[in-house]
């Protein structure tokens, strides 16, 4: 079979395989069986289920309990909550670990599992490659509790006001929100409920769009991936910014108060200075990926700040930020790590952060985002029907090697495959947005041919 488990948990197309009630089940049981190898002293093995608002969580939430209460270990389900909140309940509550149901900013019909290890923290490669062999081998089947050894669900009805409160600690003390009028978009998913509350309680006049979640309306033209709504109703409610969230909670998208996109890099570049001025900023260091941009390189030069470049995805910007220790990591996608507040991407705290330097400055958002200068760039995603090696595709790479020879020092070509669904995807930085976009699509073309 495939490999279960992709950068960021399980995913797919919700009841096809492998995103199905009978594999969750056994997701479930595995889990459970490397969770029990953790001493608790006598004390019953626990874990946290948490989800978004997707029509499939009912499913997957109650086979995975199933799965997991068969292996004797007991289950606390949290209800919809922002991903990183699970990761932090786990913690908080000394759970052996916690599952996250949901699929991040895809569309409805999929979903997804992924697995915080005790520590608040994703599950390390091993766990994952355990849990996969597990499942395959099928030694899981014959381990079976039996009468009061059996474990049980019971829900934890505070743990979204536990979250509020750790996520309203990561806001200064002697900052404040009054006078603030804030547009969020919650993208009819995990951040629904917590988001407009922790932003009022800390003083913002909040106005809330896209929080009436219906199970199938999540991420559909809406949060941190298309916020044209969003745009507009910042420039309508002359507030101060808006904030888009994507359907679990871990990725932000910005928009200042003139109606303009800011993306992941303009948020780490606008905190970063602000880290790097405050002396918070360790190591002197962020860590970004190969998709940040060309524009937030040269900010972060201009600032002295070294730049650390990971592949792409959250797990491994935080394993490089933990490698060289750095506080402050993330992906222009959105997807930020503040490391010195939580142990994942957290799209609420990085939210925090922003606009604890738009208040300790008393400056606008549009002023504090000319701190980098966005270089011309296209990203175009074709799905695909086969995922061979770039390098091993002739016809692309030479089409590759020519943009490449044609842009020079003034741009650059990323071409890779999608590390969760079968997609490539082409992005181009270039020294204006006709050669960029021209050659971005010449490329896209080509994988379309190659791959498609």
């Amino acid at each position: 079979m495939a490999r279960l488990f992709g950068t960021d948990g399980v995913r797919g197309v919700a009841n096809i395989d492998p995103m199905t009630a009978e594999m969750a089940l056994q997701i479930g049981r595995a889990t459970a069986y490397v969770c029990k190898r953790h001493d608790r002293r006598g004390y019953k093995h626990r874990i946290v289920i948490g989800k978004d608002t997707r029509l499939s969580g009912y499913m997957i939430e109650n086979a995975l309990t199933a799965g997991i209460c068969s292996m004797g270990v007991n289950v606390f389900l949290v209800g919809p909550m922002p991903t990183p909140g699970i990761a932090f309940i786990t913690h908080s509550m000394r759970a052996d670990a916690g599952l996250v149901i949901s699929a991040s900013h895809n569309p409805y019909q999929d979903n997804g599992i992924k697995i915080f290890s005790r520590t608040g923290y994703k599950l390390p490669d091993a766990d994952e490659d355990e849990i996969e062999q597990l499942i395959t081998s099928g030694h899981i089947n014959d381990i079976r509790p039996t009468a009061d050894a059996i474990g049980r669900a019971m829900r934890i009805d505070d743990a979204r006001g536990r979250y509020i409160v750790f996520c309203k600690n990561s806001f200064p003390d002697d900052l404040s929100f009054e006078g603030m009028k804030i547009v969020l978009d919650c993208a009819n998913g995990a951040t629904y409920k917590v988001a407009p509350i922790i932003f009022s309680e800390l003083g913002a006049d909040v106005v809330t769009i896209h929080d009436k979640p219906d199970g199938r309306n999540i991420n559909d033209n809406c949060g941190s991936q298309h916020t044209a709504d969003l745009r507009a109703r910042v420039v309508a409610e002359r507030a101060q910014l808006g904030l888009a969230f994507d359907g679990d909670g871990d990725r932000l998208i910005a928009i200042d108060e003139k109606g303009e996109e800011l993306t992941g890099d303009h948020i780490m570049a606008i905190c970063a200075k602000i880290y790097k001025d405050r002396g918070q900023l360790k190591n002197n260091l962020v860590i970004a990926t190969v998709m940040s941009n060309f524009g937030f390189h040269a900010a972060m030069k201009q600032l002295g700040i070294e730049v650390g470049i990971a592949p792409v995805g959250d797990r491994y910007v935080l394993e490089m930020m933990k490698e060289r220790g750095a506080v402050l990591g993330g992906e222009a996608s959105g997807h930020m790590i503040f490391h010195d507040h939580h142990t994942t991407g957290d799209g609420i705290i990085s939210a925090l952060q922003l606009l604890a330097a738009m208040c300790s400055t008393q400056r606008p958002l549009s002023e504090l985002a000319q701190v980098m200068h966005f270089a011309p760039q296209k990203l175009v995603n074709i799905t695909v029907k086969q995922k061979p090696p770039i390098e091993s595709v002739p016809a692309l790479q030479a089409a590759i090697s020519a943009a490449e020879a044609e842009l020079g020092d003034a741009g650059r070509v990323l071409v890779r495959y999608s590390g969760t669904q079968s997609m490539c995807r082409v992005m181009v930085e270039g020294p204006s947005e006709e050669v960029t976009n021209r050659l971005c699509q010449s490329l896209a073309e080509t994988v379309r041919q190659c791959l498609a």
